[in-house]
């Protein structure tokens, strides 16, 4: 194979990814990441072919257009990345670098700049766009997946390996210079193999990093959507579940008790009944965050289901938990929650238990819920300890 021949290849690899990205997003909303890097790879095809046709098409296509072309496409990767990490920096800071890299190449176009030094340019710049990408991937490196921290090392060692190419290129390495050295001993066609094998990696290693990651946070999403409620953000009834797990097996040691509080809004469905059910939903997640103000960083409020929810008090005692109990029941009551189609007032009806060591988390919902139905019979808009069990019901 070829120099010409790869970077065929190169062109034909980009092309490809944009027709995928193409039909990928056809079929779903479009979001910004992977637009930017759809428009990423197409800048770059377009570099690569114009690049294929050099010296059959005008110089100012295939030198200053194309390589302006792609240090886009490589800015807009590293865009794409930052933006998937939650950082969108195109516009603050890779939009200006490109801008001025782009005006350096062009410029040492026009003023015929030898080509070593040309070379060395364009490979330093798009090691720095791709070094960028790479720093997106290695924040929080603690906290990253093995997936995206073998991205950020690979992203690393082949934007070295570019930048090295580049400084060899024009014998800026240790050695180097105009009178020979390792630089000039590698010979060029060596520094030209090794500079597209390392494109050729670069742009396998974002494609399909890239859609690796995508998929990453898709099966993210799912997994959370499976523990927490879609409406109000709160864990639901599995994610609750799942939360409470630890504290009902420390209720078998000795200490301070974990308290459960079961929480109904009165009369919740008269609302999805007369307003509907968006004026519904809109009551809910106000509810919820009215109740989380009444909460310490360590509580954890999740939906059961309908207008039904669950607190845990970590560390609670019941005489405690009651006056959170009442500040939430206080705190609902007192905060209408203003719609479009009308300000509604709310209470609730809350049921207070503690776990206890014989618990199962059958036995101690039930008691909880038991809790908050004798609130209801007792007229609503109260907090109601649950009773002990009978000795026929233990």
């Amino acid at each position: 194979m070829d120099i010409k021949t790869l970077i065929l290849a190169l062109a034909l690899g980009n092309l490809s990814l944009c027709a995928a990205l193409f039909f990928f997003e056809y079929e779903r909303s479009k979001r910004f990441g992977l637009s930017t890097w759809a428009l990423a790879k197409q800048c770059q095809a377009a570099a690569w072919l114009l690049l294929y046709l050099r010296g059959s098409i005008p110089e100012v296509l295939s030198v200053p257009v194309a390589n302006g072309l792609l240090f886009a496409g490589v800015a807009l990767d590293a865009a794409a990345l930052w933006g998937a990490v939650g950082r969108p920096v195109w516009r603050r800071f890779l939009l200006p670098a490109l801008l001025v890299a782009q005006a350096a190449f062009v410029g040492a176009w026009l003023f015929d700049a030898p080509a070593p030094v040309r070379v060395a340019a364009g490979a330093l710049i798009v090691a720095g766009f791709f070094l960028a990408g790479a720093l997106a991937l290695a924040r929080r490196w603690r906290h990253n997946s093995l997936l995206q921290r073998f991205l950020a090392a690979s992203m690393l060692a082949l934007g070295l390996a570019l930048a090295l190419r580049g400084l060899l290129a024009a014998g800026l390495a240790p050695g180097g210079g105009p009178d020979g050295g390792f630089g000039a001993g590698l010979g060029e066609t060596l520094l030209q193999w090794l500079g597209f094998g390392v494109l050729y990696m670069m742009m396998l290693v974002n494609a399909f990093g890239y859609l690796l990651l995508s998929r990453q946070r898709l099966q993210d999403q799912l997994d959370l959507l499976e523990v927490q409620d879609a409406l109000t953000e709160v864990p639901n009834r599995r994610g609750f579940y799942q939360a409470l797990a630890p504290w009902m097996a420390l209720a078998r040691r000795p200490g301070m008790p974990t308290a459960l509080i079961i929480l109904n809004l009165d009369h919740f469905k008269r609302v999805n009944d007369n307003y509907g059910h968006p004026v519904g939903d809109a009551v809910l997640k106000s509810m919820v965050e009215v109740c989380k103000k009444q909460l310490r960083d360590s509580d954890l409020m999740g939906r059961l289901g309908g207008a039904e929810f669950a607190v845990q008090l970590p560390r609670t005692s019941l005489a405690d938990a009651l006056m959170v109990a009442e500040r939430i029941r206080n705190a609902v009551a007192a905060v209408p929650v203003k719609t479009e189609r009308a300000v509604i007032n709310l209470t609730a009806s809350l049921g207070v238990t503690t776990i206890r060591a014989e618990d199962s988390t059958v036995s101690l919902f039930k008691r909880a819920d038991a809790g908050m139905q004798q609130a209801k019979r007792d007229g609503r808009n109260r907090v109601a300890e649950a009773r002990a069990a009978s000795p026929l019901e233990a």
